[in-house]
């Protein structure tokens, strides 16, 4: 396993957070960041596009601020998130914006572009692609992505519907590259499962949802806390791709979990329209998006916080056999 030389020495345990649509904004990535982890968010958040060159501006200055006060612990790497798929009319925009920033790291998703690929090269980022299946891992790795990330069963949003064992099996088969593993991870053990597993990092999002500086209606939030593994639910409805979400969100509005329709796949949304706006009714937005490790997480806390009892859990996780 080779991990980038970007991430040595800065990281206070093996995490990088997953960029959650409209609910990573800066305040929470640059909390990730300082507290050691790698923080992310979709470009796409960034409304109207030109937000994204402030978003970009205001993370640098703040933890290179950081960094200068802290110089024992800099801070961690920041990653922006792409969408690369056809449908998304703001990529090249937001890549020149990255471009323009030096953006350390790309997560790409829905579709690997060598294009994008070989512009990150260009300034000298480095790209982790997202994937469910190994077809879509050896394309990604084959268009020329750094790293990969393993979205196996259990995970919040787009998940796929692989076993991590097997899947982090396969994958080290053929590929020695940078691994991530998404799904269902909730505290420290299962990162040191991770692991163990054969992945350098855990991908972690849902349990972030749950914190001060994530941007959730506090009705999500609560949500978060108090739900468990069966109260997720794997749908296609919402966005034409399977994706995993919160039982209670589907029930308030007005839809029967048990009975959603399936969606035609050919007809993707991701949150935008040619202006940019939600093209789904307003309904939508009430539609919770998790994994199933939320069981792991019972109270709203800053970021720091989270991540201080993520890595006590990391650190005390042993075998109790040994």
């Amino acid at each position: 396993m080779s991990i980038p030389a970007l991430f040595k020495g800065r990281l206070s345990i093996p995490v990088i957070g997953a960029p959650l649509f409209i609910i990573s904004v800066p305040d929470l990535v640059i909390a990730q960041c300082k507290a050691g982890v790698v923080g992310s968010f979709p470009a796409l958040n960034a409304r109207p596009p030109e937000l994204l060159d402030e978003w970009l501006t205001r993370i640098k200055q703040e933890l290179a601020a950081y960094d200068k006060a802290h110089p024992e612990r800099p801070s961690a790497p920041f990653a922006v998130n792409q969408i690369v798929h056809r449908s998304n009319n703001r990529l090249e925009h937001d890549l020149a914006v990255c471009e323009k920033h030096k953006v350390p790291m790309l997560i790409t998703s829905l579709g690997a572009r060598e294009e994008v690929n070989q512009a990150a090269h260009g300034w000298g980022g480095i790209v982790f692609h997202d994937v469910i299946n190994q077809k879509f891992a050896h394309k990604a790795v084959e268009k020329g992505a750094d790293g990969l990330i393993l979205v196996a069963a259990g995970a919040g949003g787009h998940a796929g519907t692989l076993s991590p064992f097997a899947f982090v099996a396969e994958t080290r088969q053929w590929f020695d590259g940078p691994v991530a593993l998404s799904g269902a991870i909730g505290n420290g053990r299962a990162i040191r499962a991770a692991r163990i597993l054969g992945a350098d990092f855990a991908y972690i999002g849902s349990a972030f949802i749950a914190t001060t500086e994530a941007n959730a209606v506090e009705a999500y939030k609560r949500m978060i806390t108090t739900s468990g593994a069966e109260d997720i639910v794997y749908s296609n409805l919402f966005t034409g791709v399977h994706g995993n979400y919160l039982k209670p969100s589907i029930v308030a509005a007005g839809m029967d979990p048990d009975n959603l329709p399936e969606s035609d796949a050919s007809k993707m949304s991701f949150g935008t329209d040619a202006s940019g706006e939600r093209n789904k009714p307003k309904a939508w937005k009430e539609i919770w998006g998790s994994g199933q490790g939320v069981g792991s997480i019972s109270k709203i806390v800053p970021a720091a916080e989270l991540i201080a009892r993520l890595g006590r859990e990391y650190v005390e996780a042993v075998d109790p056999a040994l």
